[in-house]
């Protein structure tokens, strides 16, 4: 089997840019986000912990995410939910004054606290309580009574830690693959991903859908719109994208585009374009 090294997920969790956010330039302006990296012994199994802050909104803020292959363990005031990798796009929407932390766990990584495959998650939310009994209901108490975001993010390392997570090589090999695609905008088939992992295309799609949750065609697909989303964003031209990135024509790549970011590719770059001008003007 061919060898895929993974990221370093210390170097990667401190990037700035938003992948995945829909008009991140406007949520700049309703609230602040900010990242910490998972100590060392939750770095096979965490990507990254995530706190999202706002204070007094005048009008609610709807903040719309198209979706990465991963599951994320969420708390906020209204929301304590372990959640599955999400087919299409989801929307949060922030009112008043509030906080949510989030635990976003690399591909893979979630298979050990679960364990089962993580498929049986996929489009679910799960209350953590539900999932992890008592001690998953008081960790909600102590991480929504906690006003310091840090210290909050330690109340969930601890929790996870306690759990005594193990090493799953399966899980470190699927990682890496779904950064592979990733990473890769010129992959767009699911056979160039087996060719590179060295697995058939069966095994390939039995390890992502047992650790990652879905299949890698899907994942495939999801990070080529990721990809297009950012060059609509810059401002690039469309002309050839559907091409370049594994679309038969650009109605393919317009209905799944649609789907996801909530818009079509064309209204997506005019709001683009505003957005970009308001900055130049504002900087």
């Amino acid at each position: 089997m061919a060898a895929i090294v993974p990221r370093s997920s210390g170097t990667r969790l401190v990037e700035t840019r938003q992948r995945g956010w829909v008009d991140p330039y406007a949520g700049l302006d309703a609230f602040t986000f900010t990242r910490y990296a998972p100590p060392p012994g939750l770095a096979a199994h965490v990507d990254h912990f995530w706190v999202v802050t706002w204070t007094g909104l005048a009008e609610p803020y709807e903040q719309r995410i198209v979706s990465h292959p991963t599951v994320n363990m969420v708390i906020t005031g209204d929301f304590h939910r372990v959640v599955g990798v999400i087919r299409g796009g989801f929307s949060y929407t922030m009112r008043d004054s509030g906080r949510v932390l989030g635990t976003r766990f690399r591909p893979g990584g979630f298979r050990t606290f679960l364990g089962a495959p993580v498929s049986t998650l996929t489009g679910r939310f799960t209350e953590i309580g539900e999932m992890f009994g008592t001690a998953g209901t008081a960790l909600v108490e102590q991480v929504l009574a906690e006003p310091d975001a840090r210290a909050a993010v330690t109340l969930v390392e601890t929790f996870l830690l306690s759990l005594g997570p193990g090493q799953d090589p399966l899980a470190e090999e699927a990682a890496a693959l779904v950064d592979l695609a990733e990473d890769d905008p010129s992959m767009t088939r699911v056979d160039e991903l087996a060719a590179r992992s060295g697995r058939s295309m069966r095994s390939l799609q039995r390890l992502f859908r047992d650790h990652v949750g879905i299949g890698p065609k899907w994942v495939i697909r999801r990070f080529r719109l990721h990809e297009a989303a950012d060059r609509i964003y810059q401002g690039l031209d469309l002309a050839t994208l559907a091409a370049e990135l594994g679309y038969a024509d650009q109605a393919h790549l317009t209905r799944d585009f649609t789907a996801a970011v909530g818009m079509p590719p064309s209204a997506y770059a005019r709001l683009a374009s505003r957005r970009r001008m308001f900055h130049v003007e504002q900087g």
